[in-house]
């Protein structure tokens, strides 16, 4: 993807600097598909993450961090007499638990565990912002790049936080981006407000009285019980949130008896899903209604009911004057036409989350097309977008900590 047309001067000159370098940055990219890890045993990833840093000529590498997570910062110029600001950069490490089916040459090697959902990409995308910033420095203030553990269910942002993040590299603003195969390769996705939504995890234990098939009459039937309850549960958010309000819950799994026990009602069934949503207002009241529904469906029956509710993940929120931020240097990098500022927000869930909670920041989406969707089995990263990628990464930083005009 060459540079468009329609580049400042000073953008064309930082896409091409990173289009020079981009038979590195895809290299590494696949070198790190090859070798997926899950969250907090990315061990393999951090080390080759840390030599690739120690080549860009980053000022200083701090690894561990939440267990796995590396910081690296660089240092711009700076004015006398002027406090130090700090400007973050974040990039996810980890794999998924995904037998991969592709056959290309960087294909993973580890059986049972693939790189997904592009984080190999972004980790290659933040090495590339690090070898541009090291080089040039044109900026004033300290660049902290991010590179976190544990994106995929594993808390790992929050994780990091708690382990000192930003008491020990006081950002102003963090910034993170996921490339999306529904925007074609040139384009990039924000909006101002909810990005992605809060991720619950619901557990159901429904507690029936088992029996022989052929008597029902003797038994508490588990399995009826849990059909009425997946039937119950799809009228909490037609029911009970505003239409204009979003929201979803899914039950994704049952378990209930053995395939073999044709004629054995069991004592009990199972039911595990997920509920999305973006204000914690409609997420606290999704809670107390499911918990309530559930238990009285179950009592209607003569059996019970316990409801297990786990809030993973809040929404993902851009901050509005942030997002503001991120837009223009979107359009500075690759032009208006060419950023959509009101991307119609998934109801999918980021552990960036916990970092925007604690600092002001944005994520954007960054284009990159192709047939397959995240987090299938035939999925790969678009190489064509790493320099891309790495140039709005370091415009961020450039523009985020301009230096002083002479």
């Amino acid at each position: 993807m060459n540079a468009p047309e329609h580049l400042t001067a000073t953008a064309a000159g930082t896409y091409q600097r990173l289009f020079e370098a981009r038979g590195e940055l895809v290299a590494l990219r696949r070198e790190l598909h090859t070798m997926p890890e899950l969250g907090f045993e990315e061990h393999r990833t951090a080390a080759r993450i840390v030599q690739a840093l120690k080549a860009c000529g980053v000022d200083e590498i701090h690894q561990g961090l939440g267990r796995t997570g590396i910081v690296a910062t660089i240092h711009g110029q700076t004015t006398p007499g002027t406090p130090p600001r700090l400007f973050g950069l974040r990039a996810d490490m980890d794999a998924l638990p995904l037998r991969e089916q592709n056959d290309f040459a960087w294909r993973s090697s580890t059986p049972g565990l693939m790189h997904a959902c592009g984080h190999d990409g972004h980790c290659a995308m933040l090495v590339g912002t690090a070898r541009y910033l090291a080089q040039t420095r044109r900026f004033a203030g300290t660049a902290v790049l991010v590179f976190q553990p544990g994106e995929e269910g594993y808390g790992g942002a929050r994780e990091m936080i708690a382990d000192g993040l930003f008491d020990r590299f006081p950002v102003e603003s963090i910034y993170a981006m996921h490339n999306w195969p529904h925007l074609p390769p040139g384009k990039i996705g924000l909006n101002r407000g909810a990005m992605m939504a809060a991720a619950d995890r619901v557990n159901i234990t429904i507690q029936g009285r088992g029996g022989h098939g052929a008597h029902p009459h003797l038994s508490v039937d588990p399995v009826l019980i849990a059909g009425h309850v997946i039937t119950a549960v799809q009228s909490l958010v037609s029911r009970n949130i505003a239409p204009i309000e979003q929201a979803v819950v899914s039950l994704c799994s049952m378990h209930a008896g053995e395939p073999s026990a044709f004629s054995v009602i069991p004592e009990a069934a199972q039911l595990t899903g997920t509920v999305r949503s973006f204000k914690p207002e409609v997420q606290q009241l999704l809670e107390e209604r499911m918990t309530r529904l559930v238990e009285s469906v179950a009592l209607g029956f003569g059996a019970s009911a316990k409801v297990d509710y786990q809030r993973l993940y809040p929404a993902t929120v851009n901050s509005a004057r942030e997002a503001d931020f991120a837009v223009r240097v979107a359009q500075s990098l690759v032009g208006a036409e060419n950023v959509d500022d009101k991307l119609v927000p998934s109801m999918g869930s980021e552990d960036f989350a916990f970092m925007l909670q604690a600092r002001p920041g944005a994520y954007l989406r960054l284009g990159q097309g192709g047939p397959c969707g995240l987090h299938q089995p035939r999925y790969d990263f678009n190489d064509e977008i790493l320099p891309l990628g790495s140039a709005l990464f370091a415009a961020l930083v450039e523009q985020g900590l301009p230096l002083a005009p002479h």
